[in-house]
């Protein structure tokens, strides 16, 4: 097995000759071709809805401009299962997917809405 290191100033072009044997390909073959591929694999519904659920979370917490550490510091979320949700690793629960989109919506509310819950409970 060969090792490919992929540059990312340079990435790998397709031939002139490749791009010629796609365009001759009709969208059926070019599906069938993929699907043949074991190292193509399509996506399960479960793989689709991970990626979904961590562009969604990796999308709000950009929103905020905050690194994950300063989000999860913030909105009192585990680091690590912030990660493990921006990368896909993990799926959210119903309670963290409502939290999220709260925060989505109104993040200063829950900003304050904690920052009471800690002068209470201070």
């Amino acid at each position: 097995m060969a090792r490919f290191t992929l540059d990312p100033h340079n990435p790998p072009r397709i031939s002139a000759e490749a791009l010629a044997r796609l365009d001759a390909m009709t969208d059926a073959e070019i599906t069938a071709a993929a699907l043949s591929d074991p190292d193509n694999l399509p996506w399960t519904a479960d793989e689709m809805a991970r990626v979904a659920a961590a562009r969604r979370t990796q999308a709000i917490r950009r929103r905020t401009g905050q690194s994950q550490a300063r989000f999860a510091a913030e909105y009192r979320i585990n680091v690590g299962r912030l990660r493990d949700l921006e990368q896909g690793r993990s799926r959210s629960d119903s309670a963290l997917l409502a939290y999220l989109a709260v925060i989505e919506r109104e993040p200063e509310v829950v900003k304050r809405v904690l920052a009471a819950e800690s002068a209470t409970a201070a």
